[in-house]
């Protein structure tokens, strides 16, 4: 018997094509982890110093300022994952991985020629 929601699961993390659907997948988690730790929209926005309407629009929308998210990520305990979101290189070539080396102590990108 195949287990279907491993499939599933399996399938999201290919599917997400654009910046909308990872902002509502990214909604998504967030309100699960809202609502695992038993805090509703207005005792987590007051936690958070945002509006209420803030965190309603990003939970149904997708849609929030950075400042927010980061105030959101903060407020229930995921300031080291929020923080270090960029903090280690990504690359999937050999190639990228030397210019990632050799850029490493560079301050200012330069257009390639």
């Amino acid at each position: 018997m195949i287990d279907t929601d491993n499939i599933l699961s399996v399938l999201d993390n290919y599917t997400l094509e654009s910046a909308d659907d990872i902002a509502l997948k990214l909604a998504e988690d967030f309100r699960h982890r809202r609502i695992e730790k038993s805090l509703t929209r207005e005792e987590l926005a007051k936690k958070a110093e945002i509006a209420v309407s803030n965190l309603v629009r990003f939970e149904q929308k997708g849609l929030i300022s950075l400042k927010n998210l980061i105030a959101l990520a903060m407020a229930l305990g995921y300031t080291s994952e929020i923080k270090n979101l960029f903090a280690t290189p990504k690359y999937t070539t050999m190639e990228e991985l030397t210019q990632i080396r050799k850029n490493t102590n560079k301050k200012k990108a330069y257009k390639k020629q």
